[in-house]
């Protein structure tokens, strides 16, 4: 299948989606380096399964389970579509969750709309979305606030993806001195800043620069899921990039973001059921995040995308109560095996 390649922000958006929904993205060669890791079972878990709490706090907001529906889309009549279905399915669930890059809606207010989801989900964690490397294309900190009170998010995520911008035809490659800048904005956004990488996993030297920076968030979003180098590789008909599978395991990711010194660290990169959510908090995350599975659940219907989630809060609640943990600060203190 041929995609544009055209460096219009829309048309890029539409692929996005097409590409992710039809081609194969995912790491081949490189795993998230959870398997490495597990639970002792406990046959005698002395609770009940009904005492099992899987909620925990993240920004000062209660979700009812550590999951973040990740950054993916918007700028597009579908993206529109997918992020309100989002969106209803987080207020539903009680999750965060993430808009896709806003850059295509300062740059075209008339897209604006395509991110906006307060209607269907008025309380939900919401999270604006820019990547960081416009800081040095023009966009300012006045741009970040302008993203936040676009969609009256409650944090904003400022992305990191060189690998991505290299495969990219025309992609914006200066990230000298982002991180003064990065602080700038952490400075006067006037809400939390999150900072994620889109798939090649976050070094403990990088994890060090932002929190440094006053960064409140790190997003490792690591190797072994989605590679957005894959996805650009597909769309200037280079499915075969050869750095694609270049990045670091989501697991090693996050534990170089704590050696680092970051305190609330999400986990994404490969997270595909209850258990990965599990070992990532037993790992040291606050929450994991989520995102091509959503995806491609909310591609075939709503219903779908909430069956999913509903099957990873019971993976969730069933690997808690067979580990005697009855709250996510309790999973936290158990100890995983390496394998």
């Amino acid at each position: 299948m041929s995609y544009a390649r055209v460096s219009d922000n829309t048309q890029r958006k539409a692929d996005h989606i097409e590409i992710a929904l039809n081609e194969d993205v995912e790491f081949r060669h490189v795993t998230t380096g959870l398997e490495r890791y597990g639970f002792t079972y406990e046959a005698l878990p002395e609770i009940s399964r009904g005492e099992v709490d899987t909620s925990v706090s993240l920004l000062g907001r209660r979700l009812s389970m550590p999951l973040v529906i990740s950054s993916m889309t918007g700028g597009t009549r579908e993206g529109g579509i997918y992020n309100r279905v989002f969106a209803e399915a987080a207020r539903k669930f009680g999750l965060a969750m993430g808009v896709g890059s806003q850059r295509v809606a300062l740059e075209n207010p008339e897209v604006a709309e395509t991110f906006q989801v307060r209607d269907v989900a008025p309380d939900i964690l919401l999270f604006a979305n820019l990547g960081a490397v416009q800081l040095n294309n023009g966009c300012t900190v006045d741009s970040c606030i302008r993203a936040v009170e676009m969609i009256d998010a409650d944090a904003l995520i400022l992305h990191i993806n060189p690998l991505q911008e290299c495969a990219q035809p025309g992609g914006d490659t200066n990230f000298r001195g982002l991180a003064g800048k990065i602080h700038e904005v952490c400075e006067n956004v006037g809400v939390p800043v999150i900072v994620k990488e889109v798939g090649h996993g976050i070094s403990a030297r990088t994890a060090r620069l932002l929190v440094d920076s006053g960064v409140e968030v790190i997003d490792v979003a690591g190797a072994g899921g989605t590679s957005w180098a894959k996805v650009e590789g597909y769309r200037s008909a280079r499915a075969d990039y050869a750095l694609a599978e270049w990045g670091i395991p989501t697991a090693d990711s996050l534990l170089a973001a704590r050696e680092a010194g970051a305190e609330t660290i999400i986990a994404s990169g490969g997270i595909r059921t209850g258990e990965d959510i599990a070992k990532s908090i037993a790992l040291g995350a606050t929450a994991a995040g989520m995102a091509l599975p959503l995806l491609r659940a909310a591609a075939v219907s709503a219903e779908a995308l909430h069956g999913l989630l509903g099957r990873l809060r019971d993976e969730l609640a069933t690997l808690m109560f067979c580990t005697s943990s009855r709250t996510i600060e309790e999973l936290r203190m158990v100890g995983l095996n390496r394998k």
